[in-house]
């Protein structure tokens, strides 16, 4: 098994999600329970000169499926299929350049429970919040519910 770092990850979401590779998405880091991803505004550019709003819905949602697929690899898991199965996006300034994507460990307990809760049933929930930051400020608050199933 590939050692879960930010190339391994980087080559998945490029491989397995062709969008990304077109949004010129980057792996900046996974360390301590956090993954970064990096988007230039040039690729992602609207007719305001500004990201376009799909692209930082992506970054956001790509975070926290980025996050899990780490985690589980991590964790020797590798049977499952994430998804995600419902967001909700707060846009509160628009992004004038390039963003960071981060989404951050949901806590012991929460992890805890859905890895007992897949073991047992093949299938489990997990909510995840990211946020997208341009220029140190947040141009996106993202709350997911993200699925694994065999």
């Amino acid at each position: 098994m590939a050692q879960a770092t930010p190339r391994y990850l980087e080559a998945i979401l490029h491989h397995d999600i062709p969008l990304t590779r077109a949004m010129g998405l980057r792996v900046l880091s996974w360390e301590d329970r956090q993954l970064r991803l990096g988007i230039p505004l040039a690729a992602n550019i609207n007719h305001k000169s500004s990201m376009f709003g799909g692209s930082l819905y992506c970054a956001a949602v790509l975070a926290g499926w980025g996050w899990l697929h780490m985690r589980l690899h991590e964790a020797g898991i590798n049977d499952g299929h994430i998804v995600i199965q419902q967001g909700a996006v707060d846009y509160p300034v628009p992004a004038l350049g390039d963003v960071v994507s981060e989404c951050s460990d949901p806590g012991d307990a929460a992890w805890e429970k859905f890895l007992k809760v897949y073991q047992r049933h093949g299938r489990a929930r997990l909510n995840l919040q990211s946020r997208v930051l341009c220029d140190n400020k947040e141009v996106v608050s993202f709350s997911g519910q993200y699925v694994l199933h065999r």
